[in-house]
């Protein structure tokens, strides 16, 4: 089976892929098609495991997690979500690597991630600690609505009609989703609470490059009959300049969203390679990204622009190989950022060089294959699945940044030397004795 190859500083073994609970655990198994029942609508809160059954870090959780639901039976839930298999669910909440462990409590539209060690104790006291705030929320009196439930907005799903939808979707440059559907349908109706609450999700994530839209083909049955309408639900997807695509994926918000961002990712451009200029550069591409790669790049007068190009193409094309993991993507010339260098073991030879940094764990390895596109290719791989090399990056804060003056895609040149007029130097005998004396 070929492992789900997502995140940094993940799992070190490929084992057989078996469940690693099962029905006689009190660890509830996890799906898209019960997820948003069990534990979304749920007024309890819930500690939820994202696995993968080759992870070996998983595997070693795997008896403390099952403790931890038999003691905590009655108080709060636990479950575990096999996310190789249903890698719908684990996208929809980022997860990148195995095991993530996330707490579902007042507000499951924004469940936290868990941050505290993998033994029974700790997973206990934290579920504890859960349960005791959503107490002290529901004795505020902040909400009388159900607590936990996510906000969703139905206007965030674009009403289509005869007369709109030219305009609204053929025309644009965004991609939809539309939805034809019948008020007297009954699986249009148990899909409509997946559509809301997918479309404000990928409202969101997209920043309205992907959109979903719904048309009432009952009434409008111009648009529904151009496109052969007969079924419904029909869900379809539009691309500016093409034929329309039949949606054929799942009907939870889940495989919604999924589907949503493998659209959102073929049509975004890639991450920006940006050179770091200050601090507020460095701070911001990799605090917003789950891993960040650092290329520090031989000095202009070296390589010159061909040479530096040359890398810097390399790196873009990793970073549209590798943009639908919203990395971010920096470079430095030699010697201009030294802290930076130093925190990475690189700085004073073996330039190029490449580093890749998890600022959020603090931890970072080091390219120890060729500057190339193969080269960077097989490292970010064998990072993503644990097998990689790892260190503890500088002293749990980011390294002092200098501010540069951008590169201004030239060749270097060379300081001009200044000229010494030696005309009136007496290069005589006497001349020289006199100066060594």
């Amino acid at each position: 089976m070929r492992p789900l190859v997502l995140g940094v500083l993940g799992c070190s073994l490929l084992l057989s892929a078996q469940a690693l609970y099962s029905s006689s655990d009190d660890v509830v198994e996890l799906t898209p098609s019960n997820f948003n029942k069990e534990v979304i609508q749920s007024d309890s809160v819930w500690l939820v495991e994202f696995y993968a059954p080759w992870c070996g870090h998983c595997r070693n959780l795997a008896p403390d997690w099952k403790k931890a639901a038999t003691a905590l039976k009655g108080v709060v839930k636990v479950g575990a979500v096999d996310a190789d298999q249903h890698k719908s669910l684990g996208g929809q909440y980022n997860v990148r690597g195995f095991p993530t462990i996330k707490i579902f409590g007042a507000n499951k539209n924004k469940p936290e991630d868990y941050q505290g060690g993998r033994s029974t104790q700790a997973i206990v006291d934290a579920a504890v600690n859960a349960a005791r705030s959503l107490v002290k929320e529901r004795l505020s009196g902040k909400s009388g609505e159900k607590l936990g439930r996510p906000k969703t907005n139905p206007k965030d799903v674009v009403e289509l009609t005869d007369d709109n939808f030219n305009k609204m979707v053929l025309e644009s440059d965004d991609v939809w989703l539309v939805e034809f559907f019948a008020p007297w349908c009954g699986h249009c109706k148990n899909l409509e609470p997946e559509w809301a609450a997918a479309a404000t999700a990928v409202k969101e994530f997209s920043n309205g490059k992907v959109r979903l839209g719904a048309v009432d083909a009952t009434v409008h049955q111009g648009v529904s009959s151009r496109y052969g309408i007969r079924g419904f639900p029909t869900i379809k997807i539009f691309r500016k300049g093409e034929e329309p695509e039949d949606y054929e994926g799942g009907r939870s918000r889940g495989d919604i969203i999924e589907r949503a961002k493998e659209l959102f990712f073929d049509n975004a451009p890639a991450p920006e390679v940006l050179e770091i200029l200050n601090e507020d550069i460095l701070k911001k591409t990799c605090e917003d990204s789950q891993l960040c790669v650092i290329a520090v790049l031989p000095h202009i007068l070296d390589t010159g622009a061909s040479g530096r190009n040359a890398y810097l193409e390399v790196m873009k094309k990793m970073a549209e190989k590798y943009k639908k993991k919203m990395w971010g993507w920096l470079w430095t010339e030699a010697g201009v950022q030294m802290d930076l260098e130093s925190s990475l073991g690189i700085g004073g030879f073996g330039y190029p060089a490449m580093a890749a940094v998890n600022s959020r764990k603090m931890k970072f390895a080091l390219l120890r294959g060729s500057f190339s596109e193969t080269g960077i290719h097989e490292f970010l791989r064998e990072l993503s699945v644990g097998r990689g090399s790892t260190s503890t990056w500088g002293a749990g804060s980011l390294p002092k940044i200098h501010n540069a003056d951008a590169w201004d895609g030239k060749d270097g040149q060379l300081p001009e030397e200044e000229e010494y007029d030696l005309s009136d130097v007496d290069l005589s005998d006497d001349a020289t004795q006199k100066v060594e004396l």
